[in-house]
């Protein structure tokens, strides 16, 4: 019993283990995107399936986060941080050993199933474990460094293990960090849970599954598919009108799966914008930065990923950092301003021409990375300390939650408008150069598309498709982040208004 004990009083252990966890969570979310050409070879699979591959895993994901931080309160947090990452590491296996795209495609969304369970403990562990407002903010700001660095190491890591290794080891990859952190969370994570919980709130559980799936399918599909189509609109209005039905079910029960009076706190309700806005423009920029360098300006993928790691180093560090001015000037201003500078960012990036320089798009990247770095971890730190210990789980969640959704709506909405641009300017193609109408929804598809064609074309006119088709995208790239920036400047004018300088404990 001394010796457990004498394991469970070292906090900063256990949060390394913590770390490994949504480190892998996000490594992830980067490493697949490299592999799927060599996928689409492997199992001779077409655009819809590889969409579904990437789509069950964020379907799953987003669906279930809520859920999971309040399964976890109830039964135990590190019980459900263990069962997340044995189903991330099985599922991981299991994909690596897959024979069939529908395999692949199912253990992808079970995999999603065992994130969806493991990010909410993690961040409602740290909530347990830290009762120092001062430590816990280092703590938060250090965990959410190191999954901001997974986000950006994905795509590093994923190049260099393709360079060598087939299409599995991205999968594969998963499992030894797995087990460190199944290992390390055993003998040092301390178990956790809401010790007055009652019984589990069975209707709010089925509403808020039903409606995030809805509402998350709605911008995926929207995403893809373009918000001139009736069925994401369907989706997304089905999607709000069943949350709707679970706010008026939590606010009637006795005992609600997500208490709505959290939102009272402007602490929890102010931190959420910000989370929402900040993944937003950050999403929507790496989004177009990463088809930009690649068919754009012919980088490699591997070559693209590095482009991009300064913005996640200097976001890491910054986040790991800024726990240290909130000391001394609160959330309020740190907050704010992380999400008006990265709203710099995207403004700057709506310069960008067709040859534009690396120097010149490294400012974009090094103001984004500042400005996510000053906003994620003062706003994780808000949620978690407007909330009493106990529901620390469904907090944490609600904050995974509303990042994901930014970062839907980020890729969703400013791809829709980047792409309206690209259809538009694309069109004008008509009246230079005849071409099959085969070709021209080919080039119109996706300018991706539009190169595979380019290369079947005689070279006069592979060149100037190539050139038009760049200058479309670059084009609807433009717009899109001028729109993101007026977007992220407006969030950070109402998070200055609505947010606390100094985080307001629960008031039970």
């Amino acid at each position: 019993m001394k010796d457990e004990q004498r394991r469970y009083n070292r906090p900063w252990i256990s949060l390394a283990f913590l770390c490994l966890a949504v480190l892998i969570i996000g490594i992830d979310d980067g490493i697949l995107n490299l592999a799927l050409p060599a996928i689409s070879e492997e199992f001779e699979a077409n655009i819809s399936q590889l969409q579904w591959m990437i789509n069950a895993y964020l379907l799953s994901f987003g669906a279930l986060l809520l859920t999971m931080g309040a399964i976890g309160d109830r039964f135990g947090r590190k019980l459900l941080f263990r069962v997340g990452l044995v189903m991330l590491g099985v599922f991981s296996l299991a994909a690596a050993l897959s024979t069939s795209m529908e395999m692949l495609i199912a253990c992808r969304g079970l995999m999603g199933i065992g994130g969806a369970i493991t990010l909410p403990q993690t961040l409602s562990i740290i909530r347990a474990t830290f009762a120092d407002p001062k430590q816990r903010a280092t703590a938060i700001g250090i965990w959410a460094g190191i999954f901001g660095l997974g986000y950006g190491m994905g795509p590093v890591i994923g190049g260099i293990l393709l360079e060598y290794f087939e299409w599995y080891s991205v999968f594969l990859f998963n499992i030894p960090i797995v087990l460190i952190a199944l290992a390390g969370g055993y003998y040092f994570v301390r178990e956790s849970r809401d010790e007055t919980a009652p019984r589990v709130d069975l209707p709010g559980v089925l509403l808020s599954i039903a409606g995030l799936s809805l509402l998350v399918y709605g911008i995926i599909e929207g995403g893809e598919d373009g918000w001139a189509e009736a069925s994401p609109i369907a989706f997304m209005v089905a999607g709000m009108a069943v949350l709707a039905v679970f706010v008026w079910w939590e606010r009637r029960v006795s005992a609600p799966m997500f208490p709505m009076r959290f939102f009272r706190n402007m602490s929890f309700t102010g931190a959420n914008v910000a989370m929402v806005a900040g993944s937003f423009g950050t999403a929507g920029m790496l989004f177009f930065l990463s088809q930009y360098w690649q068919t754009v300006q012919g980088h490699s993928a591997l070559g693209t990923a590095l482009r991009l790691l300064p913005g996640t180093v200097l976001m890491t560090m910054v986040a790991i950092m800024v726990p240290i001015a909130v000391r001394a000037i609160g959330v309020k201003l740190p907050v704010s301003l992380g999400i008006f500078v990265s709203g710099c960012a995207l403004f700057w990036l709506s310069f960008a021409t067709t040859d534009t320089s690396y120097l010149v798009l490294l400012g974009p990247l090094i103001l984004v990375g500042i400005g996510f770095g000053l906003a994620w971890s003062p706003a994780a730190d808000s949620v978690m300390g407007s909330l009493p210990v106990d529901k620390a789980g469904i907090g944490s969640a609600m904050d995974s939650t509303m990042q994901q959704i930014g970062y839907l709506l980020g890729v969703a909405v400013l791809g829709a408008v980047m792409n309206r641009i690209y259809l538009d300017s694309t069109e004008n193609l008509r009246s230079v150069v005849s071409l099959t109408e085969e070709t021209y929804e080919a080039i119109q598809n996706s300018i991706q598309s539009a190169h595979i064609v380019a290369e079947q074309l005689p070279p006069d006119v592979s060149g100037l498709v190539v050139e038009e088709t760049n200058k479309a995208f670059t084009s609807g790239m433009s717009e899109a982040m001028l729109i993101g920036a007026i977007v992220m400047v407006l969030a950070s004018l109402l998070v200055l208004i609505i947010l606390p300088t100094r985080v307001r404990p629960p008031q039970e």
